[in-house]
């Protein structure tokens, strides 16, 4: 593979999953880990990526408050918005994980709309604090700074005492074998979490992810009761989701 052609797959990777690890794109690229670093410390000296330890970061994460300017695929991203916030009705307990899906959610919510939110992502509880008639709980414990949201064993119990009416998953990738999947230990244990606690959960997606998984599971398929894309419900891709009983919005 031609470095233009590895860099090209380090972007496409990346704005779908929002993060990278080294060690995975050399398998996935047939390369030495050294070849990635390489790659990776070019792409970030371009400006186009934030280089970590043992992988990257997308561009979305570089301050608490996620520019949607930042955003990959934000047209697409707004339409899962407008969709996603049909469901939240008033007197509801929200209960939201972290990604720039999110965040837009956040941004869409109706001024009238008086409801409970509660979330372990900073850019999304910055959003809500700005709403004028929605209470906000954040979920504690340590914030990683690599996604800006909080994990760990006490994040982890505050989610087990909570009864949300709907849970929102940003999802790092979705496919009918793996179900709901993450590259993240701690992100992936507190979404878990999220989706035991609540009545309903609704995955927020672009379509892109689709057909696609990430080594670890957050849950299966069969927990999902909605999934929304920027897609018409009628969609082709979105047909054997349907078959597993999930409602298409």
């Amino acid at each position: 593979m031609l470095k233009q052609e590895r860099h090209a797959f380090i972007m496409r990777q990346l704005n779908l999953h929002n993060k990278v690890l080294s060690n995975t794109l050399s398998s996935s690229m047939h390369v030495s880990e050294d070849t990635v670093r390489r790659d990776l410390q070019e792409l970030s000296e371009e400006g186009r990526l934030i280089k970590v330890h043992g992988g990257a970061l997308s561009l979305s994460f570089n301050d608490a408050h996620f520019s949607s300017e930042k955003f990959y695929s934000p047209k697409s991203k707004r339409i899962i918005a407008e969709k996603a916030v049909k469901l939240i009705q008033n007197g509801m307990f929200v209960l939201t994980s972290g990604g720039t899906t999110i965040v837009e959610i956040a941004k869409c919510l109706p001024p009238q709309l008086k409801a409970t939110f509660i979330t372990g992502s900073i850019p999304a509880a910055i959003e809500y604090m700005a709403h004028p008639h929605i209470d906000v709980i954040i979920i504690g414990d340590k914030i990683l700074k690599d996604s800006k949201i909080t994990a760990g064993a006490e994040a982890i119990s505050k989610v087990k005492q909570i009864n949300a009416n709907l849970c929102f998953l940003g999802i790092n990738a979705i496919d009918i074998e793996h179900g709901v999947t993450e590259n993240d230990w701690d992100v992936a244990q507190v979404k878990k979490e999220m989706v035991a606690t609540s009545e309903k959960v609704v995955c927020v997606t672009i379509s892109e992810k689709l057909n696609t998984y990430q080594p670890l599971q957050t849950c299966s398929i069969g927990q999902i009761n909605y999934l929304i894309t920027e897609l018409e419900p009628d969609n082709k891709i979105l047909q054997p989701y349907k078959k597993q009983g999930i409602i298409i919005i």
